[in-house]
């Protein structure tokens, strides 16, 4: 784990305990922030912490659906409790709609769109929700991170076409752009990251499909694949820090080159 002290004294709120979000909670833990992971997955939570207590950082932690509100408001609640307050979060938890039948949209049946919009769309709503109240009350401001796709506004037809997923991805960059004028007098931050295609369990797909991952050899000329998490994580603990202090409202594109690059199928 790196040490620094870039987020040296702050608290962040990490959703999801793998993947992108185990990487952002394993970054800031080393810079200096006091983490605290919310995840449906128990173990996972408590393995995430613990890896971090053992390098010496803070974290705790709280088993939560987040597509349920209940549950949110009360893991939210819990960090209060437990480190005081929240400057910041990290909002990864989401997932694919594929098994629900996501896909062309012509194809999609109405539980393919609800149950895509329930496991991506509840989660940013409700963890954005819960985070500006927390920063209106300790009035400190803070930053929040949402954590969207490149798909949303640079499609490859031929071979991501899971319209549900991408719509509300979209959507998640216009609650980023009005969350960030509403509450910018309030001295809180929102900014968004569209990740390219990415090595994480939810790429598991595409990453052991050969003629995809060749594609995203072209597609993601600087990553020369698929991205790592860690350079995710790195621009999160960017637009966590007060570095990124006059930034809000912007959604920053992490793909390698995705959404400017040319590939032939």
């Amino acid at each position: 784990m790196e040490i620094g002290n870039r987020l040296s004294g702050k608290v962040v709120v990490v959703t999801g305990a793998s993947g992108i979000a185990a990487a952002g909670a394993m970054r800031f833990a080393g810079q200096g922030a006091s983490v605290f992971v919310i995840s449906r997955n128990e173990s996972a939570c408590l393995d995430l912490a613990s890896m971090i207590q053992s390098k010496g950082g803070s974290a705790g932690w709280a088993a939560a659906d987040l597509t349920n509100e209940e549950m949110t408001v009360e893991a939210f609640a819990s960090c209060v409790r437990q480190l005081g307050r929240i400057d910041g979060v990290f909002a990864v938890a989401g997932g694919s709609g594929r098994r629900h039948g996501d896909g062309p949209i012509h194809e999609v049946p109405l539980e393919g769109w609800v149950q895509t919009l329930e496991i991506n769309g509840h989660p940013a709503f409700l963890t954005a929700r819960q985070a500006t109240r927390s920063m209106m009350e300790s009035e400190r401001g803070g930053s929040i991170v949402l954590i969207t796709s490149v798909l949303a506004t640079s499609p490859v037809p031929g071979r991501f076409a899971t319209h549900s997923y991408a719509a509300i991805k979209g959507a998640e960059i216009a609650l980023t752009t009005s969350l960030a004028s509403y509450y910018a007098p309030m001295g809180i931050r929102v900014n968004a990251i569209a990740p390219g295609l990415v090595d994480t369990q939810m790429a598991r797909r595409a990453a052991s499909d050969p003629e995809i991952t060749a594609y995203a050899a072209r597609k993601q000329p600087l990553a020369g694949g698929l991205l790592e998490a860690g350079e995710i994580a790195d621009a999160g603990l960017f637009l966590l820090s007060d570095e990124s202090r006059a930034i809000t409202g912007q959604t920053i594109a992490v793909d390698g080159g995705w959404s400017v690059t040319e590939a032939s199928e």
